[in-house]
């Protein structure tokens, strides 16, 4: 009978031990009604911790605790907590729950269950009633814990099996007495309203079976396998009597021992285990007996042996060992594997060989888990001697495994198949250090053959690797060339031109350095550092050199088309002395005599695919690549015709050598130093898979220890104090053919129409006119579909403005592009669209300036913005551009210069550089030529296109139309 809660009435808090239908015992706080004699009425109410405040009056702190742990053995708390789908309690029991969900049900009761009996001290504990009465039958719990003896009896038939249960003095007689065991995790025995709990952690299902049996009887049959698995564990946790069978008590002095535990397709690994006297145990015992099982067949006796451990000790060794740099794989693993050591982990053998001293002094014993193969625990060591040839290394290498030197080249095949076993003239079995296959994996790939280690001079870098590792004795010369840091300074050539920087000096003092050697190279600078300018003195350089009794040195340059007119440009300006042979288009002359009478021949990659038997037959100087990046697949017909090619030297330029791939790389250096990176499928296996997948940073770095000597790369960033503020480049663009007979036809009709004018003295119609046909044909040379919508070829200037844009972007660099036409910016628009390239735009129609303005300063995806002159030349604050592309020349210099300033200004901490892209042998030309020879008029005068055209005088207009 249950009461309503009045807080004026007295009621005593009681814990009732109570049976649950499906979960077993529990126990439930109650709020007992007393009578006005102060016993227990039948009116109760249960307790939970959302109605706990309601009797606060008489609760202490130990009972807000014990209320909260067995609130949360509340048959819906626990459902909701462990089956975590919404159902009722009816339904889960009916439906739902099954022998899994009771052991782990029951595995949290008997915790909490364990933690309330530890509180309950003097509370009022019951059983209650079948019908549920919380303080039928009071509980003591007994003050002082019981001891259990298990008892065997082995006869010639059986062998029984029985507990006894002693409390102080005094023998239990708990069988068939209905007794209950309330908890199994660590058991609490109910007898006579009474609570045992036992001096060993004891389970309860050892006890179970003996509430209404006797003794268990194990039969004759099964008690081999029965006294291994049960018997043993009960004799190393529990007091055990035995008559028919022998247990012995020992006690060793121990001694740790290391086992080595050889894995061939795996990680080789240690264990710990201790010696006592002669049983040896794993580490990590929970129980200070460990037990081990002898059965005599003559005799058919069985003896047990008790060996006491010092898990102190035992805990004393592990943080000893662990100490060394070693530790478990994991918490109560067995498994010891060395520390990594700056992401790489040694393997047990070089970590044997490392801390063998230590381990001896600690009195640690190593033993092997394979009797039949021993294997080498000493020092490994490399030393290494190298002797210079022509064109040759040859390197003397010896390994040593402890007291034996073994030739290094013995162990070729072992490295290159990564055969980890070498057999020692005493049998036993060295493991390769690990580190030896990455590091000298490559000295015998590149090696010349089988029988010997001699290695070509171009694979300098893996001698400065292994250099690292190893005591190498160098010649003075190859001193010189290890240390190649330190270049030779050459003095600029007499009639170059022009100033090198001081980091374009160190890259013609780079040049020199590689010829010196007869090595090939890569200048990789950013792009708008100069690499044409150090080329150009290396070539000038080499004219000057020359005795009048040495043959023609004559070089080949192999370039994009859109290069041609800058190289021949560059070079009359700086390097003027050089005779040059432009050899392209459909007229070239075939002529190897020819070739002869030049400093330097510039072709194309077309040029070189379409005359690739005839340039092989030449012996050049230099070959250079220009944009080298253009060969950079292997199973290209432009790496195929170059790699066939014959020089002295060569040499490779580009801003992007690697732009996709790091398989972009290894073309260009076959073409610079065959072999040096090996075959292409050897590359790929070896460099390309493990950088690009697997993310192999060691491979990364013998990569680069290879490639080091050969490349010279600086980027902007490096050298911007070298840099003037701002650098501006003119870039010549070829029209494609169809471009340029279009122009050609357009030119002649108003040529025609503007001196027909001019003959008939006509100013004013003379010059609308000429503005018409100069605008027409300034669009034309930027784009024919400027003018025709219908065109359907391509623009030379278009696509050599789209290359040098992409090599700018891949660093990441913000670039402002300007033109004066919109249509022009339109056509620019439609291919980033479609490329799905970010950009912000603005031109005369753009309605939100600020918002364009702030798209592109604060967007990091956004590297491109297209303005008009007339709409950005003026107004914009644009830092975050260090690259400004002009697209078309502009009458007025001073509005190109504002275009320039919306990058170029306060605030700017960055070199910015100017490309202003000219269409050759156009208007666009002659309008730059015209610009510099009357910039002081301009300077002073000319705002528009129209005051600039009354300033032409009739020669101008010639030249302009010519």
């Amino acid at each position: 009978m249950k009461y309503k809660s009045q807080s004026q009435h007295p009621y005593k808090i009681v814990y009732s031990l109570c049976e649950h239908p499906y979960l077993g015992y529990l126990i439930e706080p109650h709020a007992v009604l007393l009578n006005s004699n102060g016993s227990y009425s039948l009116q109760y109410k249960r307790i939970f911790t959302n109605t706990v405040d309601q009797f606060s009056i008489h609760l202490e702190e130990t009972d807000y605790k014990i209320i909260r742990i067995l609130d949360e053995l509340e048959q819906t708390n626990l459902i909701k907590k462990y089956y975590k789908k919404a159902i009722r309690p009816v339904d889960f029991f009916s439906k739902a729950f099954d022998k899994k969900l009771y052991d782990l049900f029951r595995e949290k009761i008997d915790q909490k269950l364990l933690e309330v009996l530890t509180l309950l001290n003097e509370k009022a504990f019951y059983v209650m009633s079948k019908d549920g009465y919380p303080a039928d039958q009071k509980i003591t719990i007994a003050p002082n814990p019981a001891s259990i003896l298990f008892h065997f009896r082995r006869s010639e038939e059986e062998t029984r099996y029985f507990p006894t249960i002693k409390y102080g003095d005094s023998r239990i007689e708990f069988m068939f007495k209905n007794a209950q065991v309330i908890i199994n995790k660590q058991a609490w025995l109910l007898l006579n309203n009474t609570l045992y709990h036992f001096d060993q952690a004891v389970e309860g299902k050892k006890l179970s079976p003996f509430l209404n049996k006797r003794f268990i009887s194990v039969g004759r049959s099964t008690e081999y396998k029965y006294f291994e698995t049960f018997v043993c564990g009960l004799i190393e946790k529990h007091h055990v009597y035995a008559e028919g069978f022998e247990i012995q008590t020992h006690q060793h002095d121990a001694k740790p021992i290391l086992k080595l535990v050889y894995v061939e397709e795996g990680t080789s690994h240690l264990q710990l285990h201790f010696k006592y006297g002669p049983y040896i145990f794993a580490a990590g015992a929970e129980t200070k007996v460990t037990v081990r099982m002898h059965y005599d067949e003559p005799t058919d006796s069985y003896t047990f042996h008790r060996i006491k451990r010092s898990l102190a000790w035992e805990e004393g060794q592990l943080q000893a060992l662990t100490a060394l740099d070693i530790s478990q794989t994991a918490k109560l693993s067995n498994i010891f594997l060395p520390d990594s050591h700056y992401g790489q982990q040694p393997s047990v053998f070089e970590w044997l060989n490392n801390k063998e001293e230590q381990l001896g002094a600690l009195g640690f014993e190593i033993v092997q888990e394979n009797v039949h193969k021993k294997f080498f625990i000493g020092k490994s060591s490399i030393s290494i001697s190298i002797e210079e040839d022509n064109d040759w290394f040859d390197i003397k290498a010896e390994a040593r495994f402890g007291p034996y030197i073994i030739p290094f080249i013995q162990l070729r095949n072992h490295i290159l198949n990564n055969i980890k076993e070498f057999v020692l003239p005493n049998g036993e079995v060295a493991i390769i250090p690990e580190e030896w296959f990455a590091q000298y994996n490559h000295l015998f790939q590149f090696a010349r053959d089988k029988h010997d280690l001699k290695l070509n001079k171009v694979h300098i870098g893996l001698l400065n690797e292994i250099s690292e590792h190893t005591e190498l004795l160098f010649s003075r010369k190859l001193e010189k060339l290890a240390g190649f840091e330190e270049i030779a300074d050459i003095p600029e050539p007499l009639n170059f031109k022009g100033s090198l920087r001081p980091y374009q000096k160190a890259g013609y003092n780079w040049f020199n350095f590689l010829q010196q050697y007869k090595f090939g190279g890569c200048l990789a600078d950013d792009m708008g550092l100069g690499k044409t300018i150090q080329t150009l003195a290396l070539l000038q350089q080499q004219k000057e050199s020359q005795l009048p009794a040495d043959p023609q040195l004559t070089s080949l340059i192999i370039l994009p088309t859109s290069l041609i007119y800058n190289w021949q440009k560059e070079a009359e300006r700086f390097a003027p002395d050089l005779r040059l042979l432009i050899h392209t288009g459909n007229n070239r002359l075939r002529d190897l005599a020819l070739f002869a009478n030049y400093d330097l021949v510039i072709t194309t990659y077309g040029i070189t695919r379409m005359d690739a038997d005839f340039l092989s037959k030449f012996y050049f100087n230099y070959i250079i690549l220009d944009e080298s990046q253009n060969i950079k697949n292997p199973t290209s017909k432009s790496f195929k015709a170059i790699k066939n090619l014959k020089s002295k030297h060569k040499l490779a330029l580009s801003g992007t050598p690697v732009e996709n791939s790091v398989s972009d790389l290894w073309s260009q250096m076959h073409f610079a130093n065959p072999g040096l990176l090996g075959s292409y499928s050897y590359f790929q296996k070896e460099f390309v898979q493990p950088i690009e997948k697997k993310k192999d940073e060691d491979k990364a770095k013998r990569l680069q220890a290879i490639v080091k000597p050969f490349i010279l790369r600086r980027t902007k960033d490096q050298v911007a104090k070298e840099l003037p503020p701002k650098t501006e480049q003119v870039l010549y663009c070829e029209m494609t053919e169809a471009q340029s007979d279009l122009y050609e036809t357009v030119k002649s009709e108003y040529r025609n129409a503007i001196l027909d004018g001019i003959i008939e003295d006509k100013p004013k119609s003379t010059q609308i006119a000429l503005l018409q046909g100069l605008t027409k044909l300034r669009q034309l040379a930027n784009h024919p579909k400027m003018v025709d919508s219908d065109y359907t070829g391509q623009s030379g200037k278009f696509n050599t403005v789209i290359e040098t844009l992409d090599a700018v972007l891949q660093r990441g660099n913000k670039v402002l592009i300007f033109s004066q036409f919109v249509k022009q910016l339109s056509l620019f628009r439609e291919f980033f669209d479609a490329r799905g390239t970010n950009y912000a735009y603005l031109d005369g129609g753009t309605k939100n300036r600020a918002e364009a303005v702030a798209q592109f300063r604060k967007d990091e995806d956004t590297k491109l913005f297209l303005i008009s002159i007339k709409a950005g030349g003026v107004g914009l604050n644009l830092i975050e551009a260090d690259y400004v592309f002009i697209l078309d020349p502009w009458w007025n210099p001073a509005v190109e210069q504002q275009a320039v300033d919306r990058s170029h200004r306060i605030g700017q901490t960055r070199n910015v550089f100017i490309y202003k892209f000219i269409a050759k042998d156009t208007v666009e030309e002659k309008i730059l030529a015209m610009q510099n020879r009357k910039r002081s008029i301009a300077n002073s005068l000319i705002t528009t296109e129209e005051s600039f055209i009354k300033s032409l005088s009739q020669d101008d207009l010639r030249e302009l139309l010519g």
